[in-house]
Formats: structure tokens, C-alpha cells, sequence
């Protein structure tokens, strides 16, 4: 093949000056670029660590004045200083209501800042879920006082000892069944536990209660989000219980999910591996319960 003439070399060598100087401002443009997202990853990091401090200082700032709310309020049920009219006693009764609705809330917060902070320590151990459903159903018993609603735990079929934290998915489990609670009126709310053969065993919860338009079910299990519906409204809490059970969930190798119609009821649950990760010891004849 003959040579190019002068003037081809020439047009040959701008052309490639110019791709070469492209290409250095291309590189200084992706480092800057770099730089830039650097910077805003430092500063999203900076400012979910001041949230995350600013909840927990919160939290643990409003649990002295809750907690003597609470404390004078049963004093007053427990008449230490005399007799009460049965309009004082609706009134104390409102006060403890409300005063456990707000420790509820502030417990939901400090929660959120420890997982946010990577403060959530996961201690894996053997554990029947006979022995969980037992302790779920033993704390729930004292909030049961309407006799049009039931709450039924299903007897585990087939479900062998699980190598996970129990303390977690009881607090998973608790989170949907006071939600459930809480939005069902009339009829009865279930918890029950299936393997599915892969390895993960799926805890449900389910209601016959309000139910959740399909429109809210992408949100569901977003920070501080609820439902607009008048029964929500009528009803007070951060919207973090289901948000911060999903997250809970995806810590011990989970995920959670959400099927429900508005007036059908709903059904969440959770999927967890039945061991999460392998022991060195094989499970004992009889797990411990919730301590």
C-alpha cells in the first residue's frame, strides 16, 4: 500500500490531536464529575448521621416526661390518693392511652437512629417458633378488650427449629400485629408460619380490618408514611413501624411484603432464611424462648 501524501499525514495527525485533546477533556469532565458525587455522597452521609443523632437524642429527651406521665397516671388509676368519679377515671384512662401511644412513637424513632447509625447488633441463635408464638401471644393478651376482634396464632406445621434472631422477628411480628390491631375493627387477626422448601420460612399477619388501596402499597414501608384514610386520620403514630420492621427484615437476610385490597383486609409478612448462617453445632432438642 502506498504511503499517504503530505498533506493525508498532516489531516491524519490534526484529526488525531484533536480525538486526543477530546478525550483528556472527556476524562477531566468524568473526574470532575467524580468529585462532585464524592462530595454530595459525603455530605447525604453527613447529614443521615445528624438526623440520625438528632432522633436519638430526641428519643432519649422525651422519655423522661412520658415515663412520669405514665407513672402519675397509675397512680391516679390506682386511687393512692383517694376515689375517682368515673368521668376522672375516663380522663386518667385517656391520659395512659395516649401517654403509651407516644412511648410508642419515641421507642419507633431511637429505633430508626440505631439502624440508620449501624448500631443494630444481630445475635443469631436457635429458637421453636412454638416458644415465639407463645411470648407474642402472652404480650398481647392484656390489649385484647374488644370481643369483636380476635387474635389466633396459628400452630407451626412442619417447621423445624430456625437459627436466627428471634428477638428481631418478634419485634417484626409485634409491629404487624399491633398495625393490625389497630385498623381492624370487626373480625380477626392471624399470624401463621410456612416453609417454603427453599431454605426460608414466610411469617404472615393477617386482617380483616380497613385494608390499603393498591395505590399506597409501593409507600407502605417508606419512613413516616401512612395511609390517607379517616380511620388513619383518627388514629395517631410516626408511620414507622412497617418501615422500620422492612429494614429489620433485610438485616437478617429478609424482605417483607404487603398483599391487601381497600375493605379486604391485608396480609403482611416476612420471609426470613431459616438459618442465617450456618452454626457450628447442631440445634438442641428444645430452643429457648423469648427471654
Amino acid at each position: 500500500m502506498a504511503d499517504g501524501t503530505p498533506d493525508e499525514v498532516e489531516s491524519l495527525r490534526q484529526q488525531l490531536h484533536d480525538l486526543t485533546a477530546e478525550l483528556e477533556e472527556t476524562n477531566r469532565g468524568v473526574l470532575a464529575l467524580y468529585a462532585e458525587l464524592d462530595a454530595q455522597a459525603e455530605a447525604l452521609r453527613e447529614a443521615t448521621e445528624l438526623k440520625s443523632r438528632f432522633l436519638a437524642y430526641m428519643s432519649h429527651e422525651f422519655r423522661t416526661p412520658i415515663g412520669s406521665i405514665r407513672s402519675i397516671s397509675r397512680l391516679l388509676m390506682d386511687r393512692v390518693d383517694g376515689p375517682l368519679t368515673a368521668e376522672q377515671e375516663r380522663q386518667v384512662r385517656f391520659i395512659q392511652d395516649t401517654s403509651a401511644e407516644f412511648d410508642e412513637m419515641v421507642n419507633d424513632l431511637l429505633d430508626l437512629a440505631k439502624v440508620e447509625a449501624g448500631r443494630v447488633t444481630i445475635s443469631p441463635a436457635w429458637f421453636e417458633l412454638v416458644d415465639l408464638f407463645s411470648a407474642l401471644r402472652g404480650m398481647f393478651k392484656p390489649v385484647l378488650t374488644s370481643p369483636d376482634v380476635v387474635l389466633v396464632f396459628e400452630e407451626p406445621d412442619g417447621v423445624a427449629a430456625l437459627f436466627n434472631d428471634d428477638r428481631k422477628l418478634a419485634q417484626i411480628l409485634r409491629n404487624f400485629i399491633s398495625n393490625a390491631l389497630k385498623f381492624t375493627a370487626r373480625g380477626e387477626v392471624r399470624v401463621a408460619a410456612r416453609g417454603n422448601g427453599d431454605g426460608t420460612v414466610t411469617f404472615s399477619v393477617a386482617d380483616t380490618g380497613v385494608g390499603i388501596a393498591p395505590e399506597f402499597h409501593h409507600a407502605i414501608f417508606q419512613d413516616f408514611v401512612q395511609v390517607d384514610s379517616p380511620i388513619q386520620k383518627r388514629l395517631r403514630g410516626t408511620g414507622l413501624g412497617l418501615s422500620l420492621s422492612k429494614r429489620l427484615a433485610e438485616l437478617l437476610g429478609g424482605s417483607v411484603a404487603l398483599q391487601s385490597g381497600l375493605g379486604q383486609g391485608s396480609t403482611f409478612s416476612v420471609t426470613l432464611p431459616a438459618r442465617l448462617r450456618a452454626p457450628d453445632a447442631p440445634p438442641p432438642e428444645r430452643a429457648e424462648g423469648l427471654a
